[in-house]
Order: C-alpha cells, then sequence, then structure tokens
C-alpha cells in the first residue's frame, strides 16, 4: 500500500498503485479531490500521451501543478489512464496495510 502526503496532509492512499518510471500512480477513487484544483497546465510524453496537471491546496497553501494524469492515454499506457501521480514535494510512501 501506497500512500500520498504533502503538508501532513494524506492526499491519496492505496493498493493499487501502479509504477511507472520510477513514479506511483493512483486511481483517480483513491485520491482526496477536495485537495486538487485543475490546472492549465499540460505536458507531453513520446510514449503516455498529453498529461494535464492539478495544483494542490492544503492548509492555505498551493503546491502548482504537484499532480499529473492522463486522461487518454496511448495504448503502451493504458494501465495509467485516468490514474494520478505525484512530485514536487509530495512525499509518497510505503504503508502497512491495515
Amino acid at each position: 500500500m501506497k500512500r500520498a502526503i504533502w503538508n501532513g496532509q494524506t492526499i491519496a492512499q492505496s493498493d493499487k498503485t501502479v509504477m511507472i518510471e520510477g513514479n506511483a500512480y493512483f486511481p483517480a477513487d483513491s485520491v482526496k479531490k477536495e485537495f486538487l484544483t485543475a490546472s492549465d497546465t499540460h505536458t507531453t510524453c513520446p510514449w503516455k500521451g498529453v498529461a494535464s496537471y492539478y495544483s494542490i491546496k492544503v492548509h492555505d497553501q498551493v503546491n502548482k501543478d504537484a499532480a499529473w494524469y492522463y486522461p487518454k492515454t496511448s495504448d503502451m499506457a493504458k494501465s495509467i489512464e485516468g490514474y494520478i501521480a505525484f512530485w514536487k514535494g509530495v512525499k509518497v510512501e510505503e504503508v502497512a496495510a491495515v
């Protein structure tokens, strides 16, 4: 089981994450959406597709574009389509299943 934490708050937790290129992608339903705000930022990965971003807001602090996801992936990355990954100081850690 993995957990994503930023600013002392658990943002996501799941035992169904998918690891790609060292990043843990969390199923969308395991992420607490109340901490996410849609961003206008988009980037392109040559083999995954176009990524969209969220900023994370916890305790009135904002971590701009600290989460990303692929709403529609290439055929090679279907296992993470719609899943959400984190960076920019968001700590992803392994936790014991309860």
